[in-house]
């Protein structure tokens, strides 16, 4: 080989080299949250409107008008039967001649309703305990109730609206003794964030019996997510369903978390958990299913690399069409699919993964590369968990479930940048299990917060 067929060989090395890294970077820099693991707050503008787009792409046509459809149930502010107040309104004088209209007669009315909020007034509420003496001659003295524990002390009603604007409303200690300041009950800012803790004392049972009732259900959410405590990083876990929610923090984020939470150990036999395909969730139990919204973020990214461009698009298709079909079924009353459209999603799903197996062969020349390969292979490993929701139409397509789960807790680490001690973020998981466990089954949050500092926690209902 001549020096000039030497140079362009190495030449023609160094620009696949380079081909391939800026492959790499390309990626790199064009990850979002359609594509990553990234949150939808870190997109840019475009980003943002290229993902609605994306989105209205991906929607199955239905054929109606965007709005409220024919005989969906409205929202207006109706008028009540019995108002608190009534106020009337008597015209002065006559429209025409100007005549004094005291003790006309009255010929029609015309009513209007204000609704507003009471004006916020301090309720003091005095507990007189009698002590009166027996025949015997003993006396015995009534039992105060438990909210009257000392000669001057905070009620139930306030206690329970610290912890509703700390943990439900993210709303920081000092603003919230501000506002309960300006409503007459002039806390200080140490009573205000000693009340979270206070509320999650009288949960213990409550959390007990939640965990039991999670081990039992069919269909199981399981997902995590990172918090900061004092510069130092936790994890936030979750388990629940859409009527169930069971939050935990834990200084692990793997199989010793999982484990010391005691959910997913003990679930049923014949359960399923929907999960992203992280490790530690394969060692419990036989019944999972795979997140497909994390499959298609996945795709979107390798999308990306021209060589794996085809498969990628290949197979989001075939999951957005199976999902499709399940959707036509589930609106039509059907409770599963026939067996030639469980056949062909099959059959499509077996021709798109021939493609990427055959894509992949050799080895990957970058981290990107290696990333499509470890997709494609995950592809082939877990077919019957990616396809579960064609199976069972209890099986969700995603596990958005969690992820709903756990975004309030990303809200309230982006408002207040973390929790400042261990046991403060594990104080605000148990009070926010509590809190959206009952607003799933349509309870308010202030009310049983309330219902907790006043008798005991809202039970869960059979």
């Amino acid at each position: 080989m001549s020096a000039e067929q030497q140079r362009i060989a190495e030449l023609e090395a160094k620009v696949a080299e380079l081909e391939v890294l800026v492959a790499e970077l390309r990626a790199l820099l064009n990850r979002n949250s359609s594509n990553s693991s990234k949150p939808p707050s870190s997109d840019t503008a475009t980003e943002r409107a290229l993902r609605q787009a994306r989105k209205q792409s991906q929607r199955t046509k239905t054929g109606r008008k965007p709005g409220k459809q024919p005989g969906s149930p409205g929202s207006t502010l109706r008028q009540v039967d019995n108002p608190d107040v009534v106020v009337r309104h008597q015209p002065a004088c006559c429209g025409g001649c100007g005549a004094d209209l005291a003790g006309a007669e009255v010929t029609g009315e015309c009513r209007r309703q204000v609704f507003d909020i009471p004006a916020p007034r301090l309720e003091v509420t005095e507990h007189v305990a009698e002590t009166r003496r027996c025949g015997c001659g003993r006396r015995t003295r009534a039992s105060f109730p438990p909210e009257a524990a000392s000669p001057s002390c905070w009620g139930p009603r306030v206690k329970a609206m610290c912890v509703y604007l700390l943990i439900y409303q993210h709303v920081p200690a000092a603003r919230t003794a501000k506002l309960l300041a300006a409503m007459g009950a002039a806390v200080s800012v140490g009573f205000v964030a000693a009340q979270p803790a206070r509320s999650a004392e009288q949960l213990t049972g409550w959390l007990t019996e939640l965990r039991r009732r999670l081990c039992g259900e069919p269909v199981l959410h399981a997902d995590e997510t990172s918090g900061r405590v004092n510069g130092t990083l936790w994890w936030l876990h979750v388990c629940s369903t859409r009527l169930l929610t069971l939050l935990v923090a834990h200084r692990k984020r793997g199989q010793t978390a999982v484990d010391d939470i005691g959910v997913l150990a003990h679930r049923h036999e014949h359960s399923t958990l929907v999960h992203d395909r992280a490790a530690m969730y394969w060692n419990y139990g036989a019944g999972h299913a795979v997140c497909a919204a994390h499959l298609l973020r996945d795709l979107n990214a390798i999308k990306e690399l021209p060589r794996h461009a085809n498969w990628a698009e290949a197979f989001r298709r075939m999951l957005l069409d199976a999902k499709a079909t399940v959707e036509t079924a589930t609106a039509a009353g059907a409770s599963g699919l026939a067996a030639e459209q469980l056949a062909g999603i099959d059959t499509a799903y077996a021709d798109t993964l021939h493609l990427a197996m055959a894509t992949i062969q050799g080895e990957p020349a970058s981290k990107a590369e290696r990333a499509a390969t470890n997709l494609a292979c995950a592809l082939f490993d877990y077919q019957p968990e990616i396809l579960a929701f064609t199976r069972d139409f209890a099986v969700p397509f995603d596990n958005n479930q969690a992820e709903r789960d756990l975004r309030m807790a990303k809200v309230h680490q982006k408002i207040s940048g973390g929790w400042r001690t261990g046991a403060g973020i594990e104080t605000f998981a148990h009070i926010r299990s509590y809190l959206e466990t009952a607003r799933k089954h349509g309870q308010n949050p202030y009310t049983i917060l309330e219902q907790l500092h006043t008798s005991a926690p809202w039970p869960l209902p059979t």
